[in-house]
């Protein structure tokens, strides 16, 4: 890549970054800007390429939260008090998580047919494997700042 293509990318990257900054807690800009960095690295997105792909995967990842914010305040929340709910609600949870378990599967599909427009199908495997990797790596800080390891 040259210098231009370098620097475009670097831009679009920082307005990626503001832009999805302030959407949330904090610590999550932090952790969103280093995401965007990682994928960014281990996918290997031309500028051309970054410039129609961050707009798709920014759209699926906001589709995504909804339905995670959903399953948080519909279902997660009620079973705090799991022991006191009857059956007939259980079932009726269960029935709204397997609909949005549908939801985020369906979302998963159209990601997956709406980025291989994007970029090629093996860059898509890496950021798969990218998105893993940073959970891992995520999950991993975090269990060593709790165990006070670094």
């Amino acid at each position: 890549m040259n210098n231009f293509g370098k620097i475009l990318l670097f831009i679009m990257l920082f307005l990626t970054v503001v832009s999805v900054s302030g959407q949330g807690r904090p610590g999550m800009d932090k952790i969103k800007s280093l995401k965007v960095a990682f994928i960014t690295e281990r996918v290997d997105l031309s500028s051309k390429e970054a410039a129609m792909f961050w707009p798709v995967y920014n759209e699926h990842e906001k589709a995504m939260a909804q339905i995670r914010r959903k399953e948080r305040v519909e279902i997660r929340s009620k079973m705090v008090d799991f022991e006191n709910l009857s059956e007939a609600e259980a079932n009726k949870l269960l029935d709204q998580l397997i609909e949005l378990e549908k939801e985020k599967q369906e979302l998963n599909i159209l990601f997956l047919s709406n980025i291989r427009e994007v970029i090629s199908p093996k860059k898509t495997f890496l950021l798969i494997k990218a998105e893993e990797d940073f959970k891992k790596r995520l999950l991993k800080q975090i269990q060593q700042r709790r165990q006070g390891g670094r």
